[in-house]
């Protein structure tokens, strides 16, 4: 069964937009990442490769920002704030674990020691808010 827009916007707390914006990031990196496997001659680093998933958690960041100066602007304050503190936390987690998995496939010497448990332990937080989130809105 597939979600409804409604529903995604309600559970993930992100606008309309923003899942957009991160959708379309996501297929650009799906691109690079296929280009950089299969084309050995094309010298991307694995920080390139991750500039737009990178880049769409900054514009979220700057959505939310903006959308929560406009809600307290209109005595919307114990939203504004919740949102606020929601997305920030969840575009934190998100960037945490974009980060250590770039550090793991750049192959750097300090990288060598994390494994992937560690890498993804903070999308298993994000998912046990997620739930959380789920089991509270409904």
């Amino acid at each position: 069964m597939l979600f409804s827009l409604r529903e995604l916007v309600q559970w993930l707390g992100f606008a309309t937009f923003e899942l957009f914006l991160h959708l379309l990031a996501l297929l650009v990196f799906s691109m690079m990442v296929a280009l950089k496997v299969d084309l050995s001659s094309l010298h991307l680093s694995w920080w390139l490769v991750f500039v737009p998933l990178f880049a769409a958690d900054g514009l979220s960041t700057y959505f939310t920002a903006i959308v929560s100066i406009r809600l307290y602007q209109e005595n919307e304050k114990r939203l504004a704030v919740l949102r606020l503190l929601w997305v920030l936390t969840v575009l934190s987690l998100k960037l945490v674990c974009e980060v250590l998995l770039c550090q793991k496939l750049d192959d750097q010497d300090q990288a060598r020691d994390l494994w992937y448990g560690l890498i993804v332990s903070p999308l298993f937080i994000l998912l046990q808010l997620l739930m959380i989130r789920a089991c509270r809105v409904n």
